[in-house]
């Protein structure tokens, strides 16, 4: 262990847009991936919103990945991996709603387990926190488009319960905006205002239609930085694959780097193949000891 002075590093902005639909989520985080790096080309959209991301084409020749369900955690992983392969420089998620509420998303696939709901929540939370830091790790600036719903409360007026509106809740899984560097709530007058805000761009400051020069103020908080985080290369890989004791620990690491999936499959598969290697030499150990016990 060794403490050092705090310092913030260049960055890749990791930001969300949430509002409902017909707030203008997706040109606004064209325009805004726009600014961050001044290259249509550059551009991913993994749109599971029936293509809408099409309908912006005017734009610029910019980049769609047609995600189709099921909308599971993994399909979002490899979606993330095959833009990045690509070099894709700013990958917008349209949206990530249906990986916690479409069709295969993680409410569904619950809601179809047998046994114990809270049992059943350890085997799916550690598949929807695989998506999430595969989202805040990846070496790519990335914006998540979330659909939102209007919450309500119950409330007491004149001894009835009564529905109350208290707001806009965002369709994911509770705190999902917590991980974001910016959250940027956007209405139907398509007027973005900021709800979360680490870099203090945007907070406190009156509501604004986002456009290229949103991206280009947020680029420039990114590069303002004293220096970058380290990047992790595949010896850094090889070394977590080495280290990993279960087959379990290997999907999670494999899930982390989509950027490695296609180029180390053979290490994973190596990994693995040794692990249950191991695994059944020691039931095999076991079976035997327990067999001279019994006898």
């Amino acid at each position: 262990m060794q403490l050092q002075t705090a310092s913030r590093k260049k960055a890749k902005i990791k930001m969300a847009l949430q509002g409902p639909s017909g707030s203008g989520k997706t040109k606004s985080a064209l325009l805004i991936a726009y600014g961050l790096c001044g290259s249509w080309e550059k551009i991913g959209v993994i749109d599971t919103e029936n293509r809408s991301a099409d309908l912006y084409a005017d734009l610029g020749p910019y980049n769609v990945l047609p995600l189709i369900p099921p909308f599971t955690p993994e399909r979002y992983i490899e979606a993330i991996g095959v833009c990045i392969a690509a070099g894709i420089q700013v990958i917008i998620v349209d949206s990530v709603s249906h990986e916690w509420e479409g069709t295969g998303g993680i409410l569904e696939a619950h809601s179809g387990m047998l046994g114990n709901s809270f049992t059943n929540w350890a085997k799916l939370t550690p598949r929807h926190n695989a998506f999430v830091q595969t989202l805040l790790q990846a070496d790519v600036h990335i914006i998540s488009n979330i659909r939102t719903k209007q919450e309500y409360v119950l409330s007491e007026k004149n001894g009835k319960q009564v529905p109350e509106k208290v707001g806009m809740k965002g369709i994911t899984r509770e705190g999902m905006d917590y991980e974001f560097t910016v959250v940027l709530d956007l209405d139907m007058a398509l007027k973005a205002k900021s709800s979360k805000d680490r870099t203090q761009l945007f907070f406190g400051k009156p509501e604004f239609i986002p456009t290229v020069d949103t991206g280009a103020i947020i680029l420039k908080w990114c590069n303002d930085g004293i220096g970058s985080y380290p990047t992790i290369t595949k010896e850094d890989v090889l070394q977590a694959i080495a280290s990993c004791q279960t087959n379990e620990d290997l999907l999670t690491l494999y899930n982390t780097y989509p950027a490695y999936q296609q180029t180390m499959t053979a290490e994973f598969s190596k990994r693995r193949m040794e692990i249950e290697t191991i695994n059944n030499i020691s039931n095999n150990q076991k079976a035997i000891q327990n067999g001279a016990v019994n006898s």
